[in-house]
């Protein structure tokens, strides 16, 4: 893993070890739903270090396989991309549809 990836590693590390510190405070002196929310974000941060490690395998496996390296990152882009349902959808921040998307639940007028 290079520099910038154990760095962030590291503050993921530090943030789910505060927010896991904070839930123990909550379960003791709080209230009951805050501990389980805190314990809930403190998963986050881990789920986002396997998540940089299992990429850096994937790019240092491809290093072993020349001309592989590019074709892992447009995989991983790729999956990426393909989780939106629709163009609109990715450029307007998960607001809007495409007119042919089928994801596309008509907003009701009620407030």
């Amino acid at each position: 893993m290079n520099r910038t990836g154990r760095l962030l590693s590291a503050l993921y590390l530090a943030a789910s070890g505060g927010l896991a510190l904070t839930a123990v405070h909550a379960f003791r002196h709080g209230p009951l739903w805050a501990g389980f929310l805190l314990t809930a974000a403190s998963l986050v941060p881990v789920v986002a270090v396997v998540r940089e490690t299992v990429i850096e395998e994937l790019l240092r496996a491809s290093v072993r396989t020349r001309g592989r390296v590019v074709r892992v990152a447009d995989d991983i882009v790729r999956a990426s991309l393909d989780a939106a349902c629709c163009e609109r959808w990715w450029t307007s921040l998960g607001t809007d549809h495409d007119v042919s998307c089928p994801h596309d639940v008509p907003r009701s007028s009620a407030a």
